[in-house]
């Protein structure tokens, strides 16, 4: 699955269609893998931890929020060891337009407060 491509546009929108199912549900975090076996039912096949899964999370953030304004949808997935996000969402949090402030759990968890806020509103 490459990007701009009809097939990633839609596990694009699988992917944000999940993310704020659970946002609006106050439901906690999904692992990677749990993401990855939601999109399979929803039939789109996006291993876990290659390929494509880093730039559909990214992706999706940056849909949701292009101007910085609104949490990161990517706050939602975990890794299964830690219970956290990987790196790469830190490394979204903290770059222009979003420039998240404060130490990686501080951020994290008011990313989460933020999104259960924000679709709880809508």
């Amino acid at each position: 699955m490459k990007k701009d491509t009809p097939e990633y546009e839609q596990a694009l929108d699988a992917v944000v269609d999940i993310l704020r199912e659970r946002a609006r549900a106050g439901a906690a975090p999904l692992t990677y893998g749990d993401l990855s076996t939601e999109l399979a039912r929803r039939g789109h096949h996006v291993p876990a931890f290659e390929g494509p899964m880093p730039y559909l999370l990214e992706d999706a953030s940056v849909r949701e929020s292009p101007d910085g304004s609104l949490p990161l949808l990517s706050a939602l997935v975990v890794l299964r060891e830690t219970g956290r996000p990987s790196g790469g969402f830190f490394k979204l949090a903290r770059r222009a337009p979003y420039k998240r402030p404060g130490e990686e759990i501080e951020l994290w968890v008011k990313e989460i407060n933020q999104l259960s806020s924000h679709f709880s509103v809508r």
